[in-house]
């Protein structure tokens, strides 16, 4: 890899940003364009791209050289320019699942962690881990690690340490997931999401049966299935309502700004302190620590190191408060995902005012009922949501179910909800209705201007002079 010259079509996207830091740390001469340098948006990520000595070109097959390969991410389609010059110049072409799984499958040691939810944050909390413990891991992940945030470094997805123990997040949406064999195979939860769940279960069970060692859920009930298929020595449940696990967390105590619990493995216990708020994020906490165990890691050095890890951004993030009103950040988009955000937010008290952005019309079409419902459940007769248009990047993908049907079946399903179709007009109507006391969520995936409109809020909720 440190020889190539690697073009990266789509370079600004959360999983090809931080395999572009990987590739280039290692030596690897790195180029790349982006839709969205090219309409002007998102300018401080491709400043630190190029801090780091990568070339930017536009989106229009003029950054190709022969001897290049191109790589290229899932929202990049055949037609465009970039990847129909590559096809005149021969180049090798890799897919962004591709290029990882080469290099998470060469490391001696591997930990890949899947499952519909939470899978930057488990990824996040072991790079922490191992890193704090000195173990120098490179981590790939799909969101900006807290921790590992400097000056220098402010899109810090990505960790570059040792190439032998390599820690990311592996996706099952396009497939893929069966490209990996990692050391170390950690799942999450089985829910609805891209794909149908009789795909969801043969994928995740092949993922599991690659591994030296399978951490799971035994808490979600689709994970618990798949454990009987992995052979008892090779698997490592952990789960706090579970009998059969081997890491077992009891005593959970839920606070605003994080959590509490026990966590016993065999004669081990130790008490786990997190700054992260939520039930979700104590699962995720109980997967990370087993994960660290299945490499050889102490529990109580473990946990504490865990009680230092920060979060990641749009993961409950919050950007601020002004005048009794916080803005909170957050990339739920799935069922699972929307229903532990509105269970942390809707255990504290103050009204909340949600923005939900679909990250696209398919996602609708397939779970859009799914949303609708959890929605309906998980927001109290005050709340409000407003839902704006789904995410659209072009293409023929059928659009007849809309933001409008959404917000017409969480009505039917007993929630408030309005469409909005614009999303200037969903800022008037959140900064026109926050009162003291209330918190407006940000919610919604695959838009990195989401979080430039949660800045701009806040921003404009703060009193003039």
């Amino acid at each position: 890899m440190t020889q190539s010259s690697t073009f990266f079509c789509g370079i600004g996207g959360s999983g090809m940003l931080p395999l572009a830091c990987i590739v280039r740390a290692r030596g690897g001469r790195v180029s790349g364009s982006d839709r969205a340098l090219d309409a002007g948006r998102l300018a401080p990520k491709f400043d630190f791209l190029r801090s780091l000595g990568i070339e930017l070109c536009p989106q229009d097959g003029s950054g190709l050289r022969e001897g290049m390969t191109l790589v290229t991410s899932a929202a990049v389609e055949e037609s465009i320019p970039d990847v129909r010059r590559a096809r005149e110049l021969e180049l090798h072409h890799l897919t962004r699942p591709q290029l990882l799984a080469e290099l998470l499958n060469a490391a001696e040691r591997s930990v890949a962690v899947g499952g519909t939810s939470g899978k930057s944050t488990v990824t996040g909390m072991i790079g922490w881990i191992l890193h704090a413990l000195n173990r120098q891991p490179t981590v790939m992940n799909g969101a900006v690690m807290k921790n590992f945030v400097s000056a220098d470094c402010p899109f810090a997805s990505a960790l570059v340490g040792d190439p032998e123990l390599f820690v990311s997040e592996v996706d099952e949406s396009d497939g893929s997931i069966a490209l990996y064999r990692p050391d170390v195979a950690v799942l999450n939860n089985v829910s609805l999401d891209h794909l149908a769940m009789d795909e969801l279960r043969t994928l995740f069970g092949g993922f599991l049966g690659k591994a030296r060692r399978a951490v799971l859920n035994l808490d979600d009930p689709e994970t618990r299935a798949l454990a009987d298929l992995v052979p008892a020595e090779q698997r490592l449940g952990y789960g706090f309502d579970s009998p059969g696990a081997a890491l077992v967390g009891r005593d959970l105590q839920l606070l605003p700004d994080g959590s509490r619990f026990t966590a016993t493995h065999g004669e081990a216990s130790t008490n786990v302190v997190l700054q992260v708020p939520g039930r979700h994020n104590a699962s995720n906490a109980l997967a990370a620590l087993a994960a660290a165990i299945a490499l050889g890691v102490d529990l109580k050095d473990a946990a504490a190191a865990l009680e230092q890890f920060a979060g990641l951004s749009r993961r409950l993030e919050t950007v601020g408060s002004t005048e009794g009103v916080t803005v909170i950040d957050d990339f739920a988009h799935n069922p699972d995902k929307i229903a532990a955000t509105l269970a942390t937010l809707t255990g504290q008290p103050g009204r909340l005012l949600v923005f939900f952005q679909p990250h696209g019309f398919g996602p609708l079409a397939k779970m859009g009922q799914e949303l609708s419902e959890t929605f309906a459940r998980g927001l109290r007769p005050d709340d409000l949501l407003l839902l704006s248009d789904p995410v659209y990047q072009g293409g023929t993908v059928d659009r007849s179910r809309g933001s409008d049907w959404l917000a017409e079946a969480t009505r039917n399903a007993g929630g408030r909800a309005e469409h909005v179709p614009e999303r200037t007009a969903i800022g008037e109507r959140l900064i026109a209705e926050a009162r003291s006391g209330d918190r407006i969520a940000i919610l919604g995936a695959r838009d990195d201007t989401l979080s430039e409109f949660a800045r701009d809020l806040l921003r404009r909720l703060q009193p003039a002079g």
